[in-house]
């Protein structure tokens, strides 16, 4: 074993003789000497130790706002808040605008219909007047006769129906009735349609008159003509049609003082029938003058 590490010791020591008689070669060094860094002066050393352990806080929280920036933040929280509200007061406003101008085209609807059924009622008074006004004549003849007879019947049938106006009323109602006059914002329309509403009133008041009257003539032919005539239709058709020209109707009971109850309640339909004439002629008139005013208002 001695022998063993004693001959590994020499050759150890011959390789590390050899090693140090390999030859040195020289080092080249530029000339510009630009492998060499130039060392750091201690004032930047100094400065660069300060910069490392410099501490940067934040101004929000130890720094106190100044009171220009809490009179900023409120201003610009209230103008918000003031921006939101105008638009949804402009929103509200543009709806209510809306809906103003729905109501008002189904009221301009509404008129059309009226002026409508008022030419209708028109046209039915100047008809009723007409009969009226001929079973009038008949008061100084003598309605025993069958001619007469015949006339007293006829002019009577073809005077008794009521040519009433009867107003479509929907809109109107639904503006007071609904509390939505609030939508028309215009003075004058408003005060033409509250005017209108009123007439219409008016209207409806002297058609319960002109039905009451109309009832009381019946009552006061009934002592007068023969009830099948008034109530049998083949009869009326050949009153109203000239049909059936072989029935003639039955001869009418002559009382001078039913006759005198009948004429004068006759004298009354006539004048109520003109009253009413005038009123719904009136009444067209307003219709058309607001169905102007609201077309030119709103651009219908």
């Amino acid at each position: 074993m001695k022998k063993k590490k004693i001959k590994r010791q020499k050759e150890v020591d011959e390789k590390a003789k050899a090693s140090m008689d390999l030859p040195i070669k020289p080092i080249s060094i530029p000339k510009d000497n630009s492998l060499i860094q130039d060392s750091p002066e201690p004032e930047q050393i100094i400065h660069q130790e300060n910069t490392i352990m410099e501490v940067h806080h934040h101004g929000h929280v130890h720094e106190k706002k100044k009171w220009k920036e809490y009179f900023f933040q409120f201003f610009m929280l209230f103008l918000a808040v003031f921006c939101g509200f105008l638009a949804e007061y402009q929103l509200e406003h543009m709806i209510e605008k809306q809906r103003e101008k729905k109501y008002i085209q189904g009221l301009v609807q509404n008129l059309q219909s009226d002026t409508t059924q008022i030419r209708s009622a028109i046209s039915g008074n100047l008809r009723k007047q007409a009969a009226f006004d001929s079973l009038l004549l008949l008061a100084d003849v003598n309605l025993s006769l069958p001619e007469n007879s015949y006339k007293f019947y006829d002019y009577f049938i073809r005077g008794s129906f009521m040519p009433l106006f009867t107003p479509n009323d929907a809109g109107i109602t639904q503006l007071i009735n609904g509390g939505n006059l609030r939508l028309i914002t215009k003075i004058n329309v408003l005060d033409s349609i509250l005017s209108y509403d009123a007439s219409k009133k008016r209207i409806l008041q002297h058609n319960e008159k002109f039905s009451d009257q109309g009832d009381e003539l019946w009552y006061a032919v009934y002592p007068i003509a023969h009830a099948r005539v008034l109530s049998d239709t083949s009869y009326i058709d050949f009153l109203v049609n000239r049909k059936l020209k072989n029935k003639q109707p039955p001869p009418l009971t002559i009382n001078v003082a039913n006759l005198q109850v009948f004429f004068g309640q006759l004298s009354r339909a006539i004048l109520f029938t003109k009253v009413n004439r005038a009123s719904i002629i009136r009444q067209n008139s307003r219709a058309e003058r607001l169905i102007e005013l609201l077309k030119q208002e709103y651009h219908l």
